[in-house]
């Protein structure tokens, strides 16, 4: 429904009827460019059928002789004629197929000029609507007028939603070419580019551009967005990021994005409360969001990005705090290496050929390769002030850290307490007490990585809550992203399902009581209730999916919980009698708890070598423009049409609504100091506009149709202080224009 408010950009043009006889003979052929050598309206020189002739009447026929009619549509429709009011003439398509049915022109998806008032969701001319239907299906199409810039930004937005950022960067820059001062489509042309930029990596142009979009348009909520989108990818400005992405939230608290990339730098930081807010947030505005759904889940489980140590807000090159993470962790891993076969030699020499002097002498000088060793790597390490930093966000890499200085001193004391012969810990006599100690720290020196390997998948395991992760990656949807990280939660449940009866084999062994293995039997217990807590019917469907596409999977979650069955029934066969069947289910449920152990390492050994992603928590990654959904800051800015603009460049009453302490709060401006070409309003204002404005940037401006008084408009937007040039620039966000109410008691439509 076009008004007062809109203007007359070009739009997306629908598919075209499979069945027109201007498709070719082929019913389900794709429709051909007009004016090709397929074309069958092509001219007698390429040798085709020549075109029949046309009414010349049809009021749908282009300038171009070999142009196609545009289909039938609204009779309002901008593109079928310069009138909009005008009806259509009889066409030929019409001729031969009918009159096409009339519109409702309160359907949700007949909306209004994409290059004017916010579009309405799910308005085909809104270039992000046409990304979350099947984008690589829709061929992108031309410009109309190739020296209107806005429609070249249409184009560009129609490439990047099918991820085609070259093709996308081309058509912003030919935007950009039409309008140096980006006029007409303000800073849309700027932030389609940043975002291709960033697409294809170019991190610091990608930047540049944001800034601009953010100059030209300093009250956008989407400029904003997109420059905390794309300085959150330079190194030291993480900071900036999050001011920006703060900005774009207090401008458009409606709107889902700006939630989703605080939610997002939040998470980057570790900072699972205000993320997991910021999600909901956005969910609460658009249930739908893959971004959200999938961000909230790896908030449940307490994600952590691969680099853990480096916290994006410290003003250094994360490649550098990245050099100090490895050269730590290679002075870790063969300072340990090197004790444990130190030892090792020691104990060989010591108790095998009695050379007690030797075995304490080569021992001691073991030291000193470790001290080479220690002073090598730390030359590598140029952010000491960064390293503690690094080992309390980094809790692998702070335990890997500490191990190794407790097994030198356990390799010292292990070295200086050398007994005479091996004491028998697995056979024979209990040792003393010297003997159990030296064989303490002995292990600990040979079995630490062990150790450390095994502490890490049971931790990886347990921390989080996997159940309301797969909850929120099942209502995602088929995201390539969500069905990954679907994988590998399922992974960790299956090590929480197969912890659960070792732990209680461990338990029997102990305490020498076969009943305790009936504990066991929580964990078929604990899988139901988790079936029940995934969600509705499309999650669970999710999930099988996932099972059914990987056998090694399922079987990691079905033997655990089969072989938990086993263990339960032997821990109560005893009580019933049952002793035999109670002695081969044990035998059977601890057999079958090896095999997950089988099953997990050939997995993990498998995605090592090919490169792909394990079953391991540093496999789930984080949704960042994953899914078809274009985000909200490639949308088309608010416009003004030409009896908007011109009624606040001749009106005398103009009004600004602000909120105050009090209350809402109106005062008279007298007049528009001037009208931006991209529809900013520069108000001069009173300091209590100024200092509301501060408090809260979303206001409303009201005029009246200064001529014929036939309707009014109001221009919701954010007000920015210019301290320069002593204005209020207000940078639009909605414009709504009525008539005023007289016997017809006319209802106010968005323009």
């Amino acid at each position: 429904m076009s008004g007062p408010g809109g203007n007359g950009s070009a739009q997306v043009p629908p598919p075209r009827d499979p069945v027109d006889p201007r498709h070719g003979k082929d019913p389900g052929q794709a429709p051909v460019r007009p004016g090709g050598p397929a074309d069958p309206r092509h001219g007698k020189g390429s040798g085709q059928i020549p075109p029949p002739p046309r009414d010349p009447a049809d009021s749908q026929r282009g300038k171009d002789p070999g142009q196609a009619p545009a289909p039938p549509g609204d009779p309002a429709d901008p593109r079928r004629g310069k009138d909009p009011g005008q009806a259509p003439a009889d066409s030929r398509y019409e001729r031969e197929h009918g009159p096409p049915p009339p519109r409702d022109l309160t359907d949700p998806r007949h909306g209004y000029d994409s290059g004017q008032a916010p579009v309405p969701a799910r308005d085909p001319a809104d270039p992000r609507y046409e990304s979350e239907h099947d984008p690589a299906s829709v061929p992108v199409p031309q410009p109309r007028d190739p020296a209107d810039p806005r429609q070249w930004c249409a184009v560009a937005a129609a490439w990047l939603g099918r991820d085609r950022p070259e093709a996308a960067l081309e058509a912003a820059r030919r935007a950009l070419d039409l309008d140096p001062r980006a006029e007409s489509g303000a800073d849309w042309g700027y932030r389609l580019a940043s975002l291709a930029f960033e697409r294809l990596g170019r991190d610091a142009e990608a930047v540049a551009a944001a800034e601009e979009a953010v100059r030209l348009a300093p009250g956008s909520w989407a400029a904003r967005m997109r420059l905390g989108a794309a300085l959150r990818r330079v190194p030291g400005r993480w900071r900036e990021s999050r001011a920006q992405a703060a900005r774009a939230v207090r401008y458009a608290p409606e709107e889902p994005d700006p939630h989703v990339l605080a939610g997002d730098l939040a998470l980057l930081r570790g900072e699972y409360g205000l993320a997991e807010t910021a999600y909901r947030e956005a969910l609460r505005r658009l249930p739908d969001h893959p971004g959200a759904r999938i961000n909230l889940g790896l908030t449940r489980l307490r994600w952590e990005r691969p680099r853990a140590h480096h916290d994006p807000a410290w003003p250094v090159d994360p490649r550098e705090t990245g050099r100090a993470r490895r050269a730590l962790e290679r002075w870790s891993r063969r300072t340990r290496v090197l004790l444990a076969v130190a030892l090792v030699a020691v104990c060989v020499a010591e108790f095998g050929f009695g050379l007690a002097s030797v075995a304490r002498i080569g021992g001691g000088l073991v030291l000193l390769a470790v001290l080479a060793i220690t002073l090598r790597q730390a030359h590598r390490v140029r952010l000491w002030s960064y390293v503690p930093g690094m080992l309390a966000r980094d809790l692998w890499l702070g335990m890997s850290v500490s191990i190794t200085l407790v097994a030198v001193a356990a390799y010292v004391a292990a070295v200086a307490t050398l007994p005479a012969e091996a004491p028998p810990v697995l056979s024979g006599p209990v040792p003393g007490v010297p003997g159990l100690v030296w064989a303490g720290l002995a292990g600990l020196v040979l079995l630490n990585g062990t150790v450390l390997l095994v502490l890490r998948v049971l931790v990886e395991a347990w921390r989080g809550r996997p159940v309301r992760a797969l909850a929120e990656f099942a209502a995602a949807g088929d995201d390539r992203t969500a069905r990954r990280d679907v994988n590998v939660t399922l992974w960790l449940v299956a090590g929480r399902v197969w912890s659960v009866p070792v732990a209680v084999v461990a338990a029997v062994v102990v305490l020498d009581e076969r009943s305790w293995a009936a504990v066991a039997l929580v964990v078929p217990l604990a899988l139901g209730w988790a079936r029940g807590r995934v969600g509705p019917a499309p999650g669970l469907t999710r999930l099988t999916r996932a099972l059914a596409s990987d056998r090694g999977l399922a079987a990691a979650l079905a033997l655990p919980a089969s072989a938990s069955v086993l263990l339960g029934v032997a821990g109560a066969a005893p009580v019933l009698g049952l002793v035999t069947v109670g002695e081969w289910t044990w035998r059977a449920g601890v057999a079958l708890l090896a095999v997950p152990v089988a099953i997990f390492a050939a997995r993990s050994v498998r995605a090592w070598w090919r490169g792909a992603p394990g079953p391991w928590r540093a496999s789930l990654v984080m949704c960042d423009g994953c899914g078809s959904r274009l985000p909200g800051d490639v949308g088309p800015p608010v416009g003004l049409s030409g009896e908007v603009r011109a009624a606040f460049t001749y009106a005398r009453g103009v009004v600004l609504a602000y909120a105050d302490p009090s209350g809402p709060r109106a005062l008279a401006v007298g007049a528009v100091s001037s009208v931006g070409p991209s529809g900013e309003l520069r108000l001069i204002a009173a300091s209590d506009a100024w200092e509301a404005a501060e408090r809260d940037p979303r206001v409303a401006v009201f005029v009246a149709d200064p001529l014929d008084r036939r309707f009014w408009a109001e221009v919701r937007g954010i007000a920015i202080g210019d301290t320069e040039a002593d204005l209020l620039r207000i940078t639009p966000k909605e414009v709504v224009v009525g008539e005023y109410p007289g016997r017809h008691q006319g209802r106010a439509h968005r323009g």
